[in-house]
C-alpha cells in the first residue's frame, strides 16, 4: 500500500501526463483511445461532460472521514474531496463549477448510464466491476484492516487458523467482504449489511465479532466512531487500488488520467496522503 510518488521535474510531469492520455496505465484504467494534450483543454472536454460547464462528481452518504470531513464533500476537505478538486483544477474547472451528486456505493458500479462524470467513493478496481464501468488509474493504493471490540478474543488471538473461527460482517458488494471470503475463509458465512454504519452497529451489539475495511477507515472508525473498538492490524497488500469510476467507455477518463498523472508526478497526491491519511496508515501487519 501507500506507494509514494516522488516530486519530479517539469519535463517528467509533461511526460507522465502524455503517457496517461496514450495508455491504460494501471490495470482497470480507462479504455478510451489516445488523446493529445490539446484535446484535454477545458474547452475541448465540454462535449464529454454530463453537464457542460460543470464537473459532476458523485459519492455516497454519509461521506466518511478521513476521505471527507463533516459529511460535506463540497468543502474540499478530506482526501477524496481534495483529490476531486485538484483533478478539477487540472482540467480547468473553478471550485464553484464542481457539483456533487449522491450515488449509493453498491449502485455505482452497476451497468448503465450515469448521472455524473465520475464517482469517488473508495471504489476498488476489480475485473468484474470493470465489465460494467470504466476506472481511472489509481489515486490511492489500498490495504485492508481488521476491526473488533477491545474485549473480543480476536484482539489477541488472530493467527491464520484462529481468524477462521470468528463471526464476521461487512458491507454488501465491497472488496472487504470479498477479502473475508477469499483470504480469511471463515468457518461461518459472513453477515452482509447495506452500509458500513450498520456494520458498525452490528459490531457494537455483538451480532458480529469483527469486520474488515480499508486501513484509514478502519483506524478512524475504531478511534473516533465506535466506542470501545480497536483496529487490530492491517493485512498484507493485495495490489488493490481505488479508481475514479466512469460510465463504461467514457472517453473523459483519458483526460482525468492525465490530471492524476500530473498530480502524482508533482507531489500533490503524496502531500494529500500525508495530510489526510498519514495518522491512519501506521498499523501492524497480520497474516490471513
Amino acid at each position: 500500500m501507500m506507494r509514494r510518488a516522488a516530486v519530479a521535474a517539469l519535463a517528467a510531469v509533461t511526460a507522465a501526463g502524455l503517457a496517461a492520455c496514450g495508455s491504460s496505465g494501471t490495470p482497470g484504467s480507462g479504455q478510451a483511445g489516445a488523446a493529445s494534450t490539446a484535446s484535454c483543454s477545458y474547452a475541448s472536454i465540454q462535449n464529454e461532460l454530463y453537464q457542460k460547464g460543470a464537473l459532476t462528481v458523485a459519492t455516497d452518504k454519509p461521506a466518511y472521514t478521513p476521505w471527507f470531513e463533516n459529511n460535506n464533500p463540497a468543502d474540499g476537505k478530506g482526501y477524496e474531496s481534495a483529490v476531486a478538486y485538484d483533478v478539477a483544477r487540472q482540467l480547468g474547472f473553478k471550485p464553484s463549477q464542481v457539483h456533487w451528486a449522491y450515488e449509493p456505493f453498491n449502485d455505482s458500479y452497476a451497468p448503465g448510464p450515469k448521472k455524473f462524470d465520475f464517482d469517488i467513493n473508495e471504489i476498488s478496481y476489480t475485473p468484474q466491476r470493470a465489465t460494467a464501468v470504466t476506472f481511472s488509474n489509481s489515486y490511492y493504493d489500498v490495504t485492508q484492516a481488521l476491526v473488533a471490540m477491545k474485549g473480543s478474543p480476536i484482539v489477541t488471538k488472530h493467527t491464520a487458523a484462529e481468524l477462521k473461527t470468528y463471526i464476521y460482517g461487512d458491507q454488501i458488494g465491497t472488496t472487504s467482504l470479498q477479502y473475508i471470503n477469499t483470504e480469511i475463509q471463515p468457518d461461518s458465512t459472513p453477515k452482509v449489511y447495506q452500509t458500513l454504519n450498520v456494520v458498525a452497529e452490528a459490531l457494537q451489539t455483538h451480532q458480529i465479532e469483527a469486520f474488515v475495511t480499508d486501513t484509514p477507515t478502519a483506524q478512524y472508525m475504531a478511534a473516533d466512531q465506535i466506542p470501545g473498538a480497536v483496529m487490530i492490524g492491517q493485512f498484507p497488500s493485495a495490489d488493490e487500488h481505488y479508481g475514479l469510476l466512469f460510465s463504461k467507455g467514457n472517453p473523459f477518463v483519458t483526460c482525468v488520467n492525465k490530471a492524476i498523472a500530473t498530480l502524482q508526478a508533482n507531489g500533490t497526491i503524496a502531500a494529500l496522503e500525508k495530510q489526510y491519511l498519514g495518522i491512519y496508515q501506521d498499523a501492524p501487519t497480520i497474516e490471513p
